[in-house]
């Protein structure tokens, strides 16, 4: 019996308890929700299940598709090794990748990769990190500790930057094309400094400029006499910069 949503459904079994037959359902429900929503055969199945004393809406267990038992071990494995593909779970459990994947949606669960990092942290990292954040939020509790922080980074910024959007189209429709980005796109390097408020300084910086301790001096520099005009109100200010050269650099300490 071919899957329908659940609504189709009561709309099939309200046509049924009208007295209508399969083909005079078909024709009404298409009318309303629209050309092809619930073919006649399907329809016709369903009318032969009410027939029969069936009232019930939900699918009957048929083969190739997982038990109860099959589906709660399927979340076991999911939970266990969420990077198990579709194919290893269809072998593990012996049904179609196509049943495997319906119940995964069915749970709520969605595929996605993993972030990026650095490295693996060791048990140490992970509890030197636990006791700095509890740290910094105790501090939040005493003090207007996240405000007083003032940060910065670099950023390539592209002169022209095309992002690919999914777009609405009719079903024999194609969508707009999208240019492809050049290879090797023209693009200035941004250095930008900013607080709980918003930004404080920016500069674009010249083609070809290396980002050193020197230039980095100075754009500390520049940022004092930012936060004098835009922050006047600052008494206290917590640099948060990353561990790079240039703002490790004796010169910058």
């Amino acid at each position: 019996m071919s899957e329908i949503p659940i609504h189709f459904r009561h709309c099939i079994l309200y046509e049924f308890q009208l007295g209508n037959n399969a083909s005079a359902a078909v024709l009404n429900i298409c009318a309303v929700l629209g050309e092809g929503v619930v073919a006649d055969r399907t329809c016709r199945d369903w009318f032969k299940r009410f027939r029969e004393g069936d009232m019930s809406l939900e699918d009957c267990p048929r083969s190739g598709r997982p038990f109860e038992s099959d589906i709660k071990r399927l979340k076991v494995l999911i939970e266990d090794n969420p990077r198990l593909t579709t194919h290893e779970l269809s072998a593990m459990l012996g049904c179609d990748q196509s049943t495997i994947d319906r119940y995964l949606h069915k749970m709520g669960k969605v595929n996605k990769l993993g972030t990026w990092v650095p490295h693996q942290l060791t048990s140490d990292n992970v509890q030197q990190r636990i006791a700095i954040c509890n740290s910094l939020l105790s501090k939040r509790n005493r003090h207007r500790f996240l405000q007083q922080i003032v940060t910065g980074d670099e950023k390539w910024v592209l002169y022209v930057n095309h992002t690919r959007k999914r777009q609405w189209v009719n079903p024999e429709g194609l969508p707009e094309p999208e240019p492809k980005n050049d290879l090797h796109p023209k693009k200035v390097m941004l250095s930008i400094w900013w607080d709980f408020q918003g930004i404080i300084y920016w500069k674009l910086l010249p083609h070809n400029t290396t980002v050193d301790s020197k230039l980095y001096c100075k754009q500390l520099q520049n940022l004092k006499v930012a936060l004098q005009a835009n922050r006047p109100e600052k008494r206290k200010v917590r640099l948060l910069h990353d561990n790079a050269k240039p703002h490790t650099a004796k010169v910058t300490r």
